[in-house]
């Protein structure tokens, strides 16, 4: 059974949306998926400044934080973050920092991997953020797995060929209808790419 890892961050709950769709496609795929989040680094003075921020970080308490293991055990893994300032949260960016003895003994080479991504609006650096992410998976040695325009659904969610991204408008847990599907489309891409992989 192919193993896929996703490992997000979230601070209001849209990134959090898509990770859980993605791992949804994942499944249904016949993958085994584990869906990690990173760990909050910011202070609670900062998160409690913001009642969706507070509310998101209580609501997923008991989602198991991510470990160097859970990219280690999978056979491809995806990437998620809102952006900031047109790339990856410093939480995210910090538990990639985690990984240099995986990298360093090639344990994360040759898997498929795929990033994606939520902004305020539709084009608030969610594709430099996706792309950042590929610099890290190329650093890897990882299989960039990409939606690409592979399937019609993606056009209705924005049409990013490079992960599925989702404008949150201001509003938490607001990914649309549409981007849900498109990341539960591009987790089943990354199963079924990873399975060709490990064959």
């Amino acid at each position: 059974m192919t193993k896929i890892a996703v490992v997000y961050y979230s601070s209001t709950g849209n990134t959090h949306q898509l990770a859980q769709a993605l791992a949804q496609g994942a499944e249904d795929a016949g993958a085994e998926v584990r869906l990690r989040r990173v760990a909050e680094t910011a202070p609670d003075a900062a998160i409690n400044s913001n009642p969706a921020w507070r509310a998101h970080a209580d609501a997923v308490a008991d989602v198991p934080l991510a470990q160097p293991e859970d990219l280690e055990w999978a056979d491809g893994y995806a990437l998620g973050t809102p952006t900031r300032f047109g790339t990856p949260s410093a939480q995210l960016k910090q538990f990639i920092d985690t990984l240099g003895g995986l990298w360093a003994t090639g344990k994360l080479a040759n898997r498929g991997a795929t990033a994606f991504t939520s902004a305020q609006n539709t084009h608030g650096g969610n594709e430099s953020t996706i792309l950042t992410l590929f610099n890290v998976f190329s650093h890897f040695g990882a299989v960039i797995v990409p939606p690409g325009y592979t399937d019609p659904l993606l056009f209705a969610a924005g049409g990013n060929p490079y992960g599925t991204s989702a404008p949150s408008a201001g509003n938490a847990d607001a990914a649309s209808d549409e981007a849900l599907a498109a990341a539960r489309y591009q987790g089943r891409r990354l199963a079924e790419i990873s399975a060709k992989l490990t064959a």
